[in-house]
């Protein structure tokens, strides 16, 4: 998977997370929110792999 469309995924994870986070607070569903949050967080970490790929990438063509 190329670092656009895991930075796409990971964005999109994050989204549905917030949703989930949100609706659990309206229905105060314990569970939906810690969902949402786990969902949220797994979205951060994609994209962040993601940068980290593109770095190394710039890295290794500068060498």
């Amino acid at each position: 998977m190329g670092s656009m469309s895991e930075k796409v995924s990971g964005k999109a994870n994050e989204m549905a997370g917030k949703a989930k986070q949100a609706a659990g607070k309206a229905t105060k569903s314990k569970t939906m929110q810690a969902e949402g949050t786990a969902q949220k967080a797994k979205g951060k970490a994609q994209v962040a792999v993601a940068k980290a790929k593109d770095k190394a990438k710039g890295a290794a063509s500068r060498m």
